[in-house]
């Protein structure tokens, strides 16, 4: 099950970073995907015993980080400037960020319990 985790993470940032590429796409479909690929991640390093602790961990982290971009420390401003930093907790404030999110997570606690039924 893990591999399947890794193998879709991989997946997932391909498919994030060329979305922030073509213009067609709205950032919202790269920040819900930012967001599948948490899960992924926590899925990949065994957190969580159930589905939906993991959904609500990625809730929780996801909001967290973008609502962390709300405060403006200069050592935390230079990290976010960086490639990896603006990627990982990205640079401004959005409220239609956690509707991303949301969906996101939503999307692939869905698939998880769509393939892996035993667990919720």
């Amino acid at each position: 099950m893990r591999l399947f985790y890794v193998i879709l993470s991989f997946f997932l940032i391909i498919v994030g970073l060329l979305s922030r590429r073509v213009s067609a796409i709205p950032a919202e479909v790269g920040d819900a995907l930012w967001a599948m690929l948490l899960f992924c991640l926590f899925r990949c390093l065994g957190f969580g015993s159930s589905t939906r602790s993991v959904a609500l961990l990625t809730l929780v982290t996801a909001y967290t980080v973008e609502f962390m971009q709300l405060i403006r420390w200069p050592w935390l401003v230079r990290l976010r400037s960086t490639t990896i930093g603006h990627l990982v907790l990205g640079s401004d404030f959005s409220a239609p960020d956690l509707v991303a999110y949301s969906l996101g997570v939503l999307v692939i606690y869905s698939l998880d319990c769509l393939l892996f039924k035993n667990r919720t």
